[in-house]
């Protein structure tokens, strides 16, 4: 399953390449967002592994991040692998003019393992669509809150 978004946001595509690169920053619009630990490589560079650790309510997730392609501040693209599914996401920041920025995301779950994330995928799609397109509003409104 393919999701995706966009969303505008009033800061330069520079600086909102650095909000989201730093790691410190991911509590301010990844709701559950815990802790991320790397485990392999230089931190943000290709071929980089990292922990992340996220909970919702009395679930809590653990995430591998693997760094597929850093191109920042133009594009970052990952990997991220759950025991019962995986994914890959791109983020991009496209500068519209000097203060906006054009903030993408392009993903793809590419392996679900588990009964109730399929059937959730197909009953109700928008639900994992919804959930990224938060993140993205999320962000936005962190950024935006930013000087």
């Amino acid at each position: 399953m393919k999701f995706g978004g966009t969303i505008i946001i009033d800061q330069p595509y520079e600086k909102l390449a650095a909000l989201f690169a730093d790691t410190n920053n991911l509590k301010e619009w990844q709701e559950g967002f815990q802790k991320k630990e790397l485990t392999k490589g230089t931190e943000g560079e290709n071929g980089a592994i990292s922990k992340i650790y996220l909970a919702q309510g009395k679930r809590k997730m653990e995430l591998t991040e693997t760094i597929v392609d850093n191109q920042l501040p133009h594009s970052i693209e990952a990997t991220y692998h759950h025991m019962h599914m995986d994914n890959t996401l791109k983020t991009s920041f496209i500068p519209i003019n000097d203060t906006q920025t054009e903030y993408k995301t392009e993903g793809e779950y590419t392996r679900v393992s588990w009964i109730m994330p399929k059937l959730m995928m197909l009953l109700f799609p928008s639900l994992f669509k919804k959930q990224a397109y938060k993140w993205m509003e999320n962000f936005k409104r962190f950024a935006e809150s930013q000087e």
